[in-house]
């Protein structure tokens, strides 16, 4: 007996997800695997800002398909192989995949399957959903391919939703590569202090209180020169106001924006954008799938900044797959800290 997520479809492309539009239901597995397979046991699954728009019959991208109406749900997940049919995967070993199916258990296909060492991420499996995963890939190599990051050229970092999974690594990457300032964006003044306290940041504003454009101007009195973009919106505006000439965006994600039906990415406000073309900053869509070349590479940096404690993790965890809908709730408002994961068995 398995159980696994039911996903219904929201009606329209402006609303906002809820637990309710996940259903929890109860089926089996078959009891023989065919050659080539494994039999997993779900460790731990991983809910991201980038689902939402698999809630929509058109999800705005050519690499994600939507989720259908009474399917089983995926994303990226981890687990153990219990037995297997196929050559390169034994009994007892670790695997990951960006498609793992929402299940307590689950025959999958071993090709699709990456063998996880754990000793990389100092036995802390589930980094390999976070730090030293797509999120860690996703903010190393958005810095290293449109940052523009230079060591010794006195550049100052701005990244908004810096509390987040991707942010919260991306602000201490941008200080690894080279940046000689880093300035958070968060909504809570406890994510606030984290920021600064236990990752490294410079300074961190809370959106929510006060001005968060003269808050800007003290913290950056230089300008900004990179921007680490993961909210889009009015935060957003405000950032590339007071971004230097010849600055660069990279753009990470759109959060503020994925509950509505607008293109990705989000045009900017005509002042914004003429601001942006005034002052030749690069805003170009960014995608981690397209650098497969370097991923090895740098799933092993990660990995040791991580072994050397130069890299800070932090995770939000929820116990149990009949939770997983309210974690993606709670995710999607903010309401983590670090890497939002399902851990879902021991």
């Amino acid at each position: 007996i398995i159980y696994f997520f039911d996903f219904k479809i929201i009606l329209g492309k402006n609303g906002v997800p809820v637990a309710e539009n996940f259903r929890l239901e109860q089926s089996t597995v078959a009891d023989t695997i065919q050659v080539g397979q494994v039999r997993v046991r779900t460790l731990y699954l991983s809910v991201d800002p980038y689902m939402r728009c698999r809630m929509n019959e058109d999800t705005g991208s050519d690499y994600l398909l939507p989720w259908q109406l009474s399917e089983v749900a995926d994303g990226g997940g981890i687990g153990v192989v219990e037995e297997s049919k196929h050559d390169n995967l034994a009994k007892g070993d670790f695997v990951t995949s960006f498609s793992w199916p929402w299940q307590t258990v689950a025959i999958l296909d071993g090709s699709l399957l990456q063998k996880l060492v754990p000793q990389l991420v100092n036995g802390r499996l589930s980094y390999f959903l976070g730090a030293a995963g797509i999120t860690g890939l996703t903010a190393l190599l958005g810095i290293r391919e449109k940052g523009h990051v230079a060591a010794g050229a006195n550049q100052t970092m701005v990244v908004s939703g810096a509390a987040g999974a991707c942010g919260s690594l991306a602000g201490q990457i941008g200080r690894l590569e080279g940046c000689s300032r880093v300035v958070g964006i968060a909504g809570t003044d406890e994510k606030c202090s984290i920021l600064v306290q236990e990752m490294g940041f410079d300074a961190a504003i809370n959106y929510k209180k006060g001005n968060v454009s003269e808050q800007l101007r003290e913290l950056c009195p230089g300008g900004v020169d990179v921007y680490f973009d993961n909210v889009g919106g009015d935060i957003s505006d405000t950032v590339i106001s007071q971004m230097n000439q010849n600055s660069h965006i990279i753009l990470c994600g759109q959060i503020s924006q994925y509950n509505k039906d607008v293109p990705y990415p989000p045009p900017l406000p005509p002042d914004i954008e003429k601001i942006q073309k005034e002052r030749n900053i690069t805003r170009e869509r960014f995608l981690v799938l397209n650098y497969t070349d370097k991923q090895e590479a740098s799933v092993l940096q990660l990995c040791q900044w991580i072994q050397e404690g130069k890299l800070k993790v932090r995770e939000t965890v929820v116990e149990g797959l009949a939770n997983i809908g309210a974690a993606f709730q709670s995710m999607m408002n903010g309401g983590n800290i670090g890497k939002q994961i399902v851990s879902v068995s021991k």
